[in-house]
């Protein structure tokens, strides 16, 4: 025999706003408007055919027939998310969904992928390389390779590493008639800039570098496309120490002056709250932050 259940949505807006009795909180609960849940709770009740709330002029009240509603409503939606934690904790092949920045992914995170492989056969790790800034309630997304100050609403942030930034070029720009033997000497190269062109107005004045424009010069809106560009001997670029660091070891790049800054922000692994322990979650970040801690 078939099941007559109400819709879903209408369980779960009258379900939210009887807990919270407050169309409002329900709304922020479940990501929608507040006219949303009053229509899905009026549309319920007409369905029922019997009102479920009492609405006064600043309260919201359950009727007779909302408080006996709400329990076995309540121990069904809890039941459900019991369910489905259980069946995503027994999953044999787990996929775990990492976003972050293209830079640090192409640069940093994925030459070590083959690592957490060889410790943890059973996740397979899936990268979104992305400068969207990822809603985990709307997107199918476990953790987050963020950059920034580590606040985040709601959210774990563990803090991976911070990093310097410091000149790097190509090997070929450092002899010639212009070769890079002392700062002033950056003045007659191409600078190569991120989006932000702020940070080599910052490194001429630590450097102590009068005169030029430190604004001028091609800008590139990945970090790791300045890099390249600074590879094929296009300019000087301002490279960061966890992107440059593999092209430096190898000898594509080197630092001609020592000068460096310290970066206002640092690289931090983010989730929910709610997921933060998973198992998958946890040992990608376990493993994450050792790696983090063998390249410091």
């Amino acid at each position: 025999m078939a099941r007559r259940l109400p819709p879903l949505n209408a369980l779960r807006a009258f379900e939210a706003a009887a807990r919270h009795l407050s169309f409002t909180k329900a709304a922020d609960e479940l990501n929608v408007t507040q006219a949303a849940i009053s229509h899905q709770v009026k549309a319920l009740e007409e369905r029922l055919g019997m009102a479920l709330f009492r609405r006064l002029n600043r309260a919201l009240l359950l009727t007779d027939a909302g408080q006996g509603y709400l329990p076995p409503l309540r121990e069904a939606f809890d039941r459900i998310a019991v369910a489905t934690e259980r069946l995503r904790a027994h999953d044999v092949r787990r996929v775990l969904t990492v976003t972050t920045l293209p830079s640090i992914a192409a640069k940093w995170l994925v030459p070590r992928l083959g690592r957490f492989r060889e410790a943890h056969p059973e996740i397979d790790v899936r990268i979104d390389a992305s400068l969207h800034l990822t809603d985990f309630s709307r997107e199918n997304v476990d953790i987050a390779l963020r950059y920034g100050r580590g606040t985040w609403d709601g959210m774990r942030s563990d803090r991976l590493m911070t990093e310097d930034f410091f000149p790097v070029c190509s090997p070929a720009l450092l002899g010639g008639e212009h070769g890079l033997n002392e700062p002033s000497d950056i003045l007659h190269h191409t600078l190569l800039h991120d989006d932000s062109r702020t940070d080599w107005t910052m490194w001429f004045l630590s450097a102590g570098i009068e005169g030029g424009d430190p604004t001028r010069g091609p800008a590139f809106t990945d970090s790791s496309l300045v890099l390249q560009a600074a590879v094929e001997g296009q300019g000087v670029a301002l490279g960061r120490s966890a992107l440059a660091a593999a092209d430096l070891a190898a000898g594509r790049l080197v630092r001609p002056f020592g000068i460096s800054l310290e970066a206002e922000f640092a690289y931090y692994l983010v989730c929910p709250e709610a997921t933060a322990d998973h198992p998958k979650i946890a040992s990608f970040r376990a493993w994450l932050m050792a790696e983090a801690e063998d390249f410091a």
